[in-house]
């Protein structure tokens, strides 16, 4: 009697299970692939670079390796994993974009094609054009092509990011590792995510699989709206693990707007420099809440100075808008119309003040910020100089905060190193070289925070006799740090 009770609740609990599972629906996402994938197009960009003949032979004495083996193809394919010819120009590198209108604009991100000197668009048909570079803005890595077709292009349009919810379903479709036409689906995992990449971090956060050749396609909801544009993922190895991230619509727009209709981009200044209310700085000022921008430095001559805006002031509200992190503030001001007069609250000492400031223009203004004294720098080793990581660089490439080290001021153009894609704005982390002890090798790291000590760090190996050394990098093109060997004497 027992078996036979056991039995029927267990074909309850399959039945009650089974159903269950059925009620729960999944979104089809086959309709927004088949309508919208012809709107996605493969980048590719070239970049020529002058480069002086060398010789690779060169690097040794009498013009050969002293180990004959390492001049066998086969085995110089093993070590030094075939680098490509130093005249093998164009470079070229790939990504993705999507049409916003039936004429031909497309949507790009800025290090898809920044410094290219031609750029080819092809559409999932493999239909293929020349483009034209509309305009580019590196602090929101946004840029709007233009090809002219003699039929009207398939295109897809813009949603509201401010609409979107954590859990929504959304797609991502471009071009990963090459491969064109590529669909994934994911979840928004957050939004308004500050990576401390740059100064109007609000990125949609997704767990949509990005990879490397995604940069600058579409972050697509079910309602089939662009909400996004996918820019840069974290990961430790350069494949997605789930963390992507995309630059909202709704600062996409007023960017792609402004480079469509003057090239450019024509962003408000308001002409300080300013940090977070966190909880020391409560504590420290005397404040009973956590929020506002805290004004660290005033522009001489600028329009904070102008309006009355002081040191140690703290900007609570920009027209009527509540300033509840330090990025509000420059996000708004940057999308206001150059000459508006701004309405502004403001606490000082305690006391609240309205004042009212017209803006300027932040382009021709950015130098503004730098401080008079000179950095630090190194001399050239490995093709590579070095100087202090400063805010102002993390900015203009879009450095994430995580990333510590030393910044590549100049890299030479016939350089291993360059050919390796080490290009101005990548970030030297650490070194690795084999370090003997008595009878034992074994591999020591160095972390690398100043300049002149990674240039002595590196002259001390190649006086040692080092051949290769292991580099720690971020570079701007990969956006993840990754080991890079280079060879002393490739330089």
């Amino acid at each position: 009697m027992n078996k036979y009770k056991l039995i029927l609740y267990s074909t309850i609990f399959s039945v009650f299970f089974l159903s269950s599972a059925n009620s729960i629906s999944l979104p089809d996402f086959t309709e927004l692939a088949e309508k919208y994938a012809p709107s996605v197009v493969n980048i590719l960009s070239e970049k020529k670079v002058e480069e002086k003949e060398t010789d690779d032979k060169e690097d040794y004495p009498g013009g050969r390796s002293p180990f004959p083996f390492f001049d066998d193809e086969r085995f110089r394919d093993f070590f030094d994993r075939r680098q490509p010819p130093r005249d093998r120009r164009p470079q070229r590198s790939g990504g993705s974009g999507f049409i916003i209108s039936e004429d031909g604009y497309i949507v790009t991100n800025n290090h898809v094609v920044e410094g290219a000197t031609s750029v080819k668009v092809t559409l999932n048909n493999e239909e293929t054009f020349d483009a034209e570079i509309v305009g580019l803005d590196s602090r929101m890595d946004l840029a709007l092509l233009k090809v002219n077709a003699d039929r009207k292009l398939p295109f897809i349009s813009f949603g509201d990011s401010k609409k979107s919810r954590v859990g929504e379903w959304v797609i991502a479709i471009g071009n990963p590792l090459g491969l064109g036409g590529s669909v994934t689906a994911g979840i928004i995992s957050a939004l308004g995510r500050d990576i401390r990449s740059g100064p109007y971090d609000s990125f949609i956060q997704t767990d949509a699989p990005i990879n490397r050749g995604n940069s600058g396609g579409p972050l697509i909801n079910l309602d089939g709206e662009v909400i996004g544009v996918n820019t840069m993922i974290y990961s430790q190895t350069g494949g997605s693990i789930g963390i992507g991230f995309s630059i909202p619509s709704e600062l996409v727009l007023p960017v792609i707007t402004q480079l469509k209709e003057y090239g450019e981009t024509r962003r408000g200044w308001l002409g300080v420099l300013i940090q977070e209310v966190t909880e020391e700085v409560v504590k420290d000022m005397d404040r009973d809440e956590e929020r506002g921008a805290l004004i660290q430095e005033v522009v001489k001559g600028g329009p904070a100075e102008k309006g009355g805006i002081e040191k140690g002031d703290v900007i609570l509200k920009f027209d009527d808008f509540p300033i509840n992190k330090m990025r509000d503030l420059t996000t708004k001001v940057a999308n206001s119309e150059i000459g508006k007069k701004a309405r502004i609250e403001l606490v000082r000492f305690g006391k609240k003040i309205n004042l009212t400031v017209k803006l300027g223009r932040l382009e021709g203004n950015e130098d503004s910020y730098v401080p008079g004294n000179e950095s630090k720098t190194s001399q050239k080793i490995l093709g590579l100089s070095f100087g202090e990581l400063t805010q102002e660089i993390k900015r203009k490439y879009r450095v994430p905060s995580n990333i510590e080290g030393v910044a590549v001021i100049d890299v030479g153009e016939d350089s291993e190193a360059f050919s390796k894609k080490i290009t101005t704005g990548s970030v030297l982390m650490s070194i690795t070289h084999q370090k003997i002890s008595g009878n034992l090798t074994y591999q020591s790291t160095v972390q690398v925070n100043d300049p002149v000590q990674a240039f002595e760090l590196l002259k001390e190996r190649q006086e040692a006799g080092d051949k290769r050394i292991l580099l720690r990098v971020w570079r701007p093109e990969y956006r993840v740090s990754s080991l890079v060997a280079l060879s002393f004497g490739k330089e």
